[in-house]
């Protein structure tokens, strides 16, 4: 099964940057943390996990001139995990 990954790199003083990334999974269960780091390794970015539940991640080298990067869709073909920005801003304000 593919699984389209949109996410976006989040830089110390740029605007983010939306970027898409390609997996290729065995069976059909979203990707999680542990795929999705060596597929951002291959695009050239070294991370860690920041949040599982986001799945947000940081860079390993903290010279590195992002800051975060953030899934904001996993599109497998059927259910699309999407973020709900107005939501997260709400969440946001609340905290």
């Amino acid at each position: 099964m593919e699984c389209i990954v949109k996410f976006q790199i989040i830089y110390k003083k740029d605007e983010p940057k939306p970027l898409r990334g390609l997996l290729l999974m065995d069976n059909n269960t979203p990707p999680g943390p542990e795929q999705l780091i060596p597929m951002f390794k291959r695009l050239g970015y070294e991370v860690v996990t920041e949040n599982p539940d986001d799945l947000t991640f940081k860079p390993v080298n903290p010279g590195a001139d992002y800051i975060r990067l953030r899934v904001t869709e996993l599109d497998t073909g059927e259910e699309v995990y999407r973020e709900d920005a107005n939501l997260r801003r709400i969440l946001e304000n609340l905290l």
